[in-house]
């Protein structure tokens, strides 16, 4: 038969509840003993998060130079990559502009009324990626979708005038971080740089299509 018996709640801090009729509950118990044991101290002990200290992480580029002198270019192009993108993206969030919106507002700037899949390939990115860009631009009143009078299968998009006063104002930024990336270097030192990475392009990019287009034999 299965009697009640009163029991200390054992709260989730850790601490036994007062042994009164206020923090008593009654809980069913068989002829064996009911034991209530605290959790073990591993779950109590407090995470210890690592914070990286600001001069450390603004040392760690040049530190990585140093302990791997011969980095692969890839390495290096992508590095150079990401401090062009931080520099612009600080300077973007001045004027309230997503990083993620920059490639898109780019591409329309110079090509507007293309289709949302010829967006996603000049971009180079996924077309639920680029619906979600436009969607979000949209609301902001930057662009707007609509088809054609000749071609109802297709969503074409279009700038608005606010979308358009924005090249003004955010394309000089992009100019600034270049400047900055070059500064101190000379210019025939810049045009070699761009010799080479406009070779490293064509070049991989006739190695990705040379399975698309094989040689005749």
């Amino acid at each position: 038969m299965t009697r009640w018996r009163k029991v200390a709640v054992f709260s989730y801090t850790g601490k036994f509840a007062r042994h009164n009729n206020k923090h008593m509950s009654e809980m069913p118990q068989t002829s064996d003993a009911f034991v209530t044991r605290p959790p073990s101290k591993a779950l109590r002990r407090p995470v210890q998060r690592r914070v990286t200290p600001r001069f450390e992480t603004q040392t760690m580029p040049y530190q990585w130079r140093d302990a791997v002198p011969n980095d692969r270019f890839a390495h290096l192009v992508k590095d150079a990559t990401r401090s062009f993108q931080r520099s612009l993206q600080l300077r973007l969030c001045e004027h309230d502009v997503p990083f993620g919106h920059w490639s898109f507002l780019r591409v329309l700037w110079e090509q507007d009324g293309i289709t949302q899949k010829r967006l996603s390939d000049e971009v180079g990115v996924m077309e639920p990626t680029t619906f979600a860009a436009v969607k979000a631009m949209e609301a902001r009143g930057w662009l707007e979708r609509r088809h054609l009078a000749d071609n109802r299968k297709n969503m074409y998009v279009f700038l608005t005038d606010a979308g358009r006063a924005l090249k003004a104002k955010l394309l000089p930024l992009a100019e600034q971080v270049n400047c900055v990336g070059v500064m101190g270097i000379s210019p025939e030192d810049i045009a070699t740089a761009r010799r080479v990475l406009l070779a490293i392009i064509a070049q991989l990019k006739r190695d990705s299509t040379a399975d698309e287009n094989p040689p005749d034999h």
